[in-house]
C-alpha cells in the first residue's frame, strides 16, 4: 500500500498516509495496482490516409482506455512515413490529441518498396526525432539493403525494427502452414518464412554492430533463435504481441477473418513457447501491433480479407490473464515488458519510468479483481475487428494518467 502525490504534472511524493493539500484531488485507489503508463512500441494509427480505419485521435483515445500513455506509430500510412514531413505530421497530431503522446515511426525503405532507403537522417533529424525505422507490414528482404540500413542508423544509435517474413515463401500465404492449412485450403505460412529472416538479420547485425528489433514474433524456432543470439551477447530486442501469447490456429476454421493476422495465428507450441520467451527475457517486450480496419475489409471472404487485429484496449487484460494468473510473470514484471523496455528500445525518456519521486506523472491504475466481458461496440476505436469479442478477460484500467492529467477516470474518457 502506497500513496501517490502529483503536482504540476510530476509525482512529488509516494509514502504511505501522505497528506494532500485540501485543494488537491483525492482518488482513492484501494485494491488497484499502480504502473507506469504503459508504451506500445507497434501501434497503426493509419493517419494519414485511412482515417475511414482510424485517426491519431480516436487510437490515442482507445491506447489511454488501455492504460497506454505512449504508442510509437508505424509507417504504413498513405502517404508513407518514409520523410520528415509526414512524420512530423503524425507527432503533431498526437500532441494535439492529447491522449497519448504518438512516437512515429519512420518507414526504412523509400514508399516502404524495399529498393531505396528512405530519409533515415532527416527524420532522425525532424522535431518528431525518430530512432525506430520499421517496413512493417512488409519485410526489408533485401539483405544488402538491410545491412546498409542497419550501418545508417548506427552513426545515430537508431535502432531497425524488422517485419520478418521471406515473401517467396509467404506469397499467396493465409494462414499459418501445418495439417489444418491443408484441411482448411488455405495456403500455408510456413514458420521458416519467419525464421530465416531472424536468423539472417542477427548475422548481419552482429557484423554492422548496431540495433535490431524483432517484429511480433511467433513461433517456436524465433525464439529460439533469438535465445541463441542473447547468449552470444549480441544485440537484438524482440516482441510479441497479445493476440500470439493467447490464440492458436485452430480458430481459423472457422473462417472468420477477424482471425486473419500477419504473422498468422500458430500452434499451441508456438504459443507455449512464446510465453516462455517472455518469462525469461528472451523476448524483451509484449507490443499490441494494433491494427484496425473498416468493416468491409474484414467482412468478407477469408481470402479477400484484410490482415489485422486492434489491440490496443484488451492487451493489459490478455497480459494479465496469460501470464500474471498463470504465474509466469509478477506485475512488476509486466511493467518491466510493457513499460520500461519498450521505452528504453524506443529511446524515450518522458514513459517508461519508475513510480517515483521526479518521475514524470505518467501512470495507470489497473484493478485485477475485475473481469469483463470484450463488446467491440464499446471500444474507442473506429474499428471493430477485436478477435476477443465475447470473451471474458481480466482486470480493468480505471484511471490513466498522462503528464499528470487524468485522460482516463473510472474506467471512462474523460473528455
Amino acid at each position: 500500500m502506497a500513496d501517490l502525490l502529483i503536482d504540476n504534472g510530476e509525482i512529488v511524493a509516494v509514502g504511505t498516509g501522505l497528506e494532500a493539500p485540501a485543494e488537491a484531488e483525492t482518488i482513492d485507489a484501494t485494491g488497484l495496482i499502480a504502473l507506469p503508463g504503459l508504451v506500445d512500441l507497434h501501434t497503426h494509427l493509419r493517419e494519414p490516409g485511412r482515417e475511414d480505419a482510424e485517426t491519431v485521435l480516436t487510437g490515442t483515445r482507445s491506447a489511454a482506455l488501455g492504460g497506454f500513455t505512449a504508442v510509437f506509430a508505424m509507417a504504413n500510412t498513405d502517404p508513407v512515413a518514409d520523410t520528415a514531413g509526414v512524420v512530423e505530421q503524425v507527432w503533431r497530431l498526437g500532441r494535439e490529441a492529447g491522449y497519448a503522446d504518438v512516437y512515429p515511426i519512420g518507414a526504412v525503405t523509400v514508399g516502404r518498396q524495399g529498393t531505396q532507403l528512405a530519409e533515415l537522417g532527416a527524420m532522425a533529424d525532424s522535431a518528431a526525432r525518430v530512432r525506430v525505422f520499421s517496413d512493417d507490414g512488409d519485410c526489408v528482404w533485401d539483405a544488402a539493403l538491410m545491412r546498409r540500413a542497419l550501418e545508417y542508423v548506427k552513426a545515430f544509435g537508431g535502432t531497425i525494427a524488422q517485419h520478418a517474413q521471406e515473401p517467396r515463401l509467404t506469397k499467396g500465404a493465409q494462414m499459418n502452414e501445418g495439417a489444418l492449412s491443408g484441411v482448411l485450403g488455405l495456403t500455408g505460412w510456413p514458420s521458416v518464412a519467419e525464421e530465416s529472416i531472424i536468423a539472417r538479420d542477427i548475422l548481419l547485425n552482429a557484423h554492422v554492430g548496431s540495433k535490431l528489433h524483432i517484429c511480433h514474433l511467433s513461433t517456436k524456432g524465433s525464439v529460439e533463435i533469438v535465445r541463441a543470439a542473447k547468449r552470444r551477447g549480441l544485440e537484438v530486442t524482440a516482441e510479441v504481441t497479445p493476440h500470439h501469447l493467447l490464440l492458436t490456429e485452430d480458430l481459423a476454421a472457422s473462417y472468420n477473418p477477424v482471425y486473419k493476422v500477419n504473422p498468422p495465428l500458430r500452434t499451441k507450441a508456438d504459443v507455449e513457447a512464446v510465453r516462455e520467451g517472455l518469462a525469461d527475457g528472451t523476448i524483451d517486450i509484449v507490443a499490441t501491433d494494433h491494427a484496425p480496419h473498416p468493416v468491409e475489409d474484414k467482412d468478407c471472404e477469408w481470402s479477400a480479407a484484410a490482415f489485422g487485429m486492434t489491440g490496443l484496449e484488451t492487451a493489459l487484460s490478455v497480459v494479465q490473464h496469460t501470464m500474471i494468473d498463470s504465474k509466469l510473470l509478477t506485475w512488476a514484471d509486466l511493467a518491466d515488458r510493457m513499460s520500461y523496455r519498450p521505452a528504453a528500445i524506443g529511446q524515450i525518456t518522458e514513459h517508461g519510468q519508475p513510480l517515483e519521486v521526479g518521475a514524470p506523472a505518467n501512470l495507470v491504475l489497473v484493478d485485477p479483481a475485475a473481469e469483463r466481458t470484450v463488446v467491440p461496440t464499446e471500444t474507442a476505436s473506429l474499428s471493430r475487428n477485436t478477435p476477443f469479442a465475447g470473451m471474458k478477460l481480466p482486470g480493468k484500467v480505471t484511471a490513466t494518467f498522462l503528464r499528470g492529467e487524468p485522460t482516463v477516470l473510472g474506467g471512462k474518457l474523460t473528455k
